[in-house]
Parts: C-alpha cells; structure tokens; sequence
C-alpha cells in the first residue's frame, strides 16, 4: 500500500473512532487497560462494527474463540437479545481470571460460559448450535478450526473473523514475508480462500480494522 494509500485509511479509521460514543465506563476501561498491558483485543473501529452485526444477527447463542480479557464478549452482549447466551474460549491462564472478574462486574455471569483450554480440542468436543461465531484468536489455526466451526454454525448463521488481513502483510508475496511469518501468512491466505470459495459459505471480505471478514452459511 502506498504511503498515500496508508495515510487515507488512517485518517478514515480516527474518523470512525472520533464519531464512537463508548461503550460504557466498565467496558471503556477494560479497553484502556488492555491496550495499555498490549492485550490483543478488537480494533476501535471494529468494535462497533462487532456490535452491529450481532444486532443483525439476532442470535439465540453466540460461540467466541478467543476471549482474552472478555472485551469482545462483552460488546456482543450489550448487542445480543434477551436470552442468548455466549460460550467463549480461552487458554492463556493469565487472561482467564480477568476475563471472569469483568464478566462478573458486568452482571454477566450466567449468560457467559467461558470454557477454558485449547480450542482445537474444545471445538471438536462441542456440540449443540450456534448462530454467531466471532474467530479472534491464533490466527494460524483459523483454517484448522474451520471444519468444527462450521459443523456447529447453524443454518444462516453468522461467521465473523477478525485480523485477517495481518496488517496488510497478507497482500504481499510469500516470499516478501519474513521466513518465520510464511506459515501463518500462507495459512490466513488458504483461509479466505476456503471462506470465499466454500459451497455453504457466502462470504464478505471487508477492510476494517485489521481486516474482517462475514460469511453466512447457506
């Protein structure tokens, strides 16, 4: 991307920022506190973007890979009708307790499950439906969490993923990526391309924050 190009996108993305309201004082400090300790939570202009779709979405259970500090969870919550319910998973220890700690200050213990351990392994146990799945954590096993994923994605359900475009490196030639970075890269190219061209996939690639994409089963 050119500097031209790059300098645009800024100034569309602080925009965005500049228009958002907040999302209430517990929320807006759990994302001053994670940015400040470099937890990786959702951009500030893919946050609302988050909430919008789980408005749309209406979902009656929503399934989170990747909870870290519970931000994300959080947000889809304020969004979510009365009833659902979210099932989030984590495996950094460190980030569980906190996780819980926010859930419980927002008054959210019981419509939020958070299951701790590797989400391989909880995925391809976890039975039951849901109608919105937000991917958001190793970006590398997005392609190897698909197959379960989508098993238990309901019919029109909504799949968003987040960080996709890996700060733009995924533009770029393998072989202009650094060599310790090409599996991830080819990995998240595979990804979109499984998500672009999957017969019950209808997907949507959108250039938010570090890149989004939304695809709908069939």
């Amino acid at each position: 991307i050119s500097s031209a190009a790059s300098d645009v996108y800024k100034r569309q993305a602080d925009f965005i920022v500049s228009l958002e309201r907040g999302y209430g004082e517990l929320c807006d400090q759990i994302a001053r506190e994670a940015r400040a300790e470099k937890v990786p939570i959702i951009r500030p202009e893919t946050a609302s973007f988050l909430q919008t779709m789980t408005a749309a979405a209406a979902p009656k259970a929503i399934l989170e890979v990747g909870t870290a500090v519970g931000y994300s969870a959080l947000l889809m919550a304020q969004a979510m009708p009365e009833g659902c319910r979210i099932t989030t998973i984590e495996k950094y220890e460190k980030r569980i307790p906190k996780a819980k700690e926010h859930f419980r200050l927002a008054g959210m213990e019981d419509r939020i499950t958070l299951l701790e351990g590797d989400a391989g392994q909880i995925l391809s146990e976890l039975s039951g439906s849901f109608d919105l799945v937000f991917m958001d954590a190793a970006k590398g096993q997005y392609i190897h969490w698909l197959p379960d994923v989508l098993r238990l994605l309901s019919k029109g359900g909504m799949l968003i993923s987040d960080n996709v475009l890996q700060d733009d490196t995924i533009l770029e030639s393998r072989f202009a990526i650094e060599r310790r970075d090409r599996t991830i890269h080819s990995r998240m190219r595979e990804y979109l391309f499984q998500l672009k061209n999957h017969k019950d996939l209808i997907t949507s690639i959108v250039p938010i924050g570090d890149g989004v994409t939304i695809s709908i089963k069939k």
